[in-house]
């Protein structure tokens, strides 16, 4: 085996196929919509040159600064509810269920494997006012509360997005983490107890800075999930009412597509590309000044 791995021929035969598949699919395609930046126009109408003036008219363009605030709202949302909640779910399978644990962890991951349109439509129906009302007007109703419109503003629409994106991910988080939590050594956590820590002392002091590595890998896994979020928006809300549920993502598609405006729907993407860069270095450098301080 060593043999095999050691001639430079083999390796290149091995890795070929894997190579090609991901230049093709992944590499030409962002260099393709990186060219596109420079140009306007569509395929039907052809493209014209046109410099800097898409990436100009990104800082001009009121969707584009609406939908960039959505993006980041949303991202930062998700991502405290995602991985404080899935955090919270592994301290329980770890110190609490133990071994009983299994049939809880694959009923919190559950929803990860439904599909999105389904999921979307649960919480439309869960939420709904008209024709009928959804179950959680009729419990707003016997409370003596007045039913609410949640997909007529953009705050109550946000609001179900965060509920349905936070339910559906969290038992993912909650077993990520679990994979983190369970490495820590028995021996650590006995002798920490035998010196007097226990419940959030114990969690504050020794669990989270143990298990802080997989808690930054975790943070950046979800911030760069959330930051590219399309499917579930579009299913459930459209981007509506208006634009104000549109995050870059769907304003990229609707530009591109919709409006056939190649062109600024590559700028759109390349600024989503560079913010999801800059919010993984960010979060890397911050981590490991924690981590050396």
């Amino acid at each position: 085996m060593k043999r095999v791995f050691s001639d430079r021929k083999t390796i290149i035969i091995l890795l070929a196929p894997a190579l090609l598949t991901y230049t093709l699919a992944m590499l030409v395609p962002m260099v393709w919509s990186l060219g596109y930046t420079f140009f306007d126009g569509s395929l039907i109408r052809g493209f014209t040159y046109t410099g800097l003036s898409n990436f100009t008219a990104v800082f001009h363009d009121r969707k584009a600064g609406q939908a960039i605030l959505f993006t980041v709202k949303y991202a930062v949302t998700i991502t405290v509810g995602q991985v404080l909640l899935g955090y919270l779910l592994a301290l329980l399978y770890v110190f609490y269920l133990k071994r009983a644990s299994s049939i809880i962890r694959t009923l919190t991951f559950f929803p990860v494997v439904l599909p999105t349109v389904a999921v979307s439509l649960l919480f439309s129906k869960l939420f709904e006012i008209a024709p009928t009302v959804g179950p959680v007007n009729s419990l707003l109703q016997a409370l003596g509360i007045h039913a609410m419109n949640w997909f007529g503003s953009g705050s109550n629409a946000f609001i179900v997005i965060a509920a349905m994106d936070i339910w559906r991910s969290m038992g993912f988080y909650g077993v990520l983490l679990y994979a983190g939590l369970v490495d820590i050594p028995d021996d650590v956590i006995e002798s920490a107890r035998l010196d007097g820590a226990s419940g959030w002392r114990l969690a504050r002091n020794i669990v989270l800075p143990l298990s802080w590595p997989v808690v930054v890998s975790a943070v950046i896994f979800s911030i760069n999930g959330t930051l590219k979020v399309f499917d579930s928006i579009y299913a459930l809300t459209g981007g509506g009412p208006g634009q104000q549920t549109t995050p870059l993502t769907l304003y990229m598609y609707q530009t591109s597509f919709a409006y056939g405006k190649y062109g600024y729907g590559s700028t759109i993407a390349l600024t989503l590309t560079i913010m999801c860069l800059l919010v993984t270095l960010v979060i890397f450098r911050s981590s490991r000044k924690d981590l050396t301080a």
